[in-house]
């Protein structure tokens, strides 16, 4: 395929909204680049304040992630959906108010496991970046962009716009920073994932070709379960669900990564956000801005009891 510029956006949209970016524009391996602006970082030593605890979602499944629409005041959260093996890549979308409240949902069959998604807001609609086209594992092969539709089901087959923003990735997950209008990928290549950051503007114009930021993600030990980044910064949580070998205060690590270096800057930290929890499972990262201009650094975890799985969401505010 091309990787000429009228490849990477003369021709992207075709008929019926279907769009496939061309694979892998500009983008190398390694520390391509080290040129996102620098900011102050979450202090991940801080408190963790509550935003809700215990919230039901539209499927009883443990939630997997979650992404804000600041402009419209929305809260989606992915899980698996019910009855569905995880090797189907069929997912949940709920749609909540900032208080957990139940609004809608949205199925998505045969898109990926939904370690963690993105939201952008167009007018008064939203729209999502998502994996897309699960494989035999239930990952995503490409990322996809289509808007959220309350009371439906998509399938991963549909005409919906998708990209593959790097040569031969095989899977790929997303999240957006809503306060720098970044979107940051995370993909697997040669036996490793990689870390890629493109302004929001130029991946959704399906432009890869100058990447922010590229590196191969360090080593964070631990079970991965969820991603996101606040200006020149990466943030990673690990860790399990309680059990008798992980009881309380649990084994839930917060890392920070400097997007223009590809180095640990704070953590492993333990994190004891939500530790009186039923069950507990560390799920999603998010970040959001109030009205008020402060930005927050959102925890995911799922807690109840197996078949009644509930949704949990704590937050740190202290920008060092």
């Amino acid at each position: 395929m091309s990787h000429t510029p009228l490849t990477r956006r003369g021709m992207l949209q075709t008929g019926g909204g279907l769009a496939l970016a061309a694979l892998g524009l500009g983008a190398g391996s390694g520390n391509a680049s080290a040129a996102v602006p620098a900011t102050r970082r979450f202090d991940l030593t801080k408190p963790s304040y509550d935003l809700y605890r215990h919230k039901p979602l539209h499927d009883d499944t443990v939630q997997q992630s979650f992404a804000f629409d600041s402009v419209n005041k929305r809260l989606f959260v992915a899980q698996r959906r019910n009855g569905s093996p995880s090797s189907a890549g069929d997912l949940c979308m709920t749609q909540l108010d900032f208080a957990g409240g139940y609004t809608t949902f949205m199925h998505l069959k045969g898109f990926g496991h939904g370690v963690a998604f993105g939201v952008e807001p167009v007018g008064g609609s939203s729209y999502l970046w998502t994996e897309v086209d699960a494989n035999a594992n239930g990952y995503g092969r490409r990322l996809a962009r289509f808007k959220f539709s309350g009371g439906t089901t998509l399938d991963h087959s549909a005409a919906i716009t998708k990209f593959a923003p790097v040569p031969g990735a095989v899977e790929y997950t997303c999240s957006i920073d809503p306060v720098h209008n970044n979107l940051t990928v995370r993909y697997h290549s040669d036996g490793a994932k990689h870390i890629i950051v493109y302004s929001l503007a130029d991946a959704r114009s399906g432009d890869f070709s100058k990447p922010k930021a590229h590196f191969k993600q360090p080593s964070i030990s631990g079970t991965m379960q969820g991603y996101t980044s606040y200006g020149s910064y990466a943030y990673f949580m690990t860790g399990n669900a309680y059990s008798s070998s992980n009881p309380y205060p649990g084994n839930t690590y917060l890392s920070s990564v400097d997007l223009n270096t590809g180095t640990v800057k704070q953590g492993p930290t333990l994190t004891k956000a939500g530790s009186t929890l039923s069950f507990r499972e560390p799920e999603g990262l998010a970040i959001y801005r109030t009205d008020a201009g402060q930005s927050r650094l959102f925890l995911g975890f799922a807690s109840g009891d197996a078949g009644d799985r509930r949704s949990n969401l704590f937050y740190k505010n202290v920008l060092v």
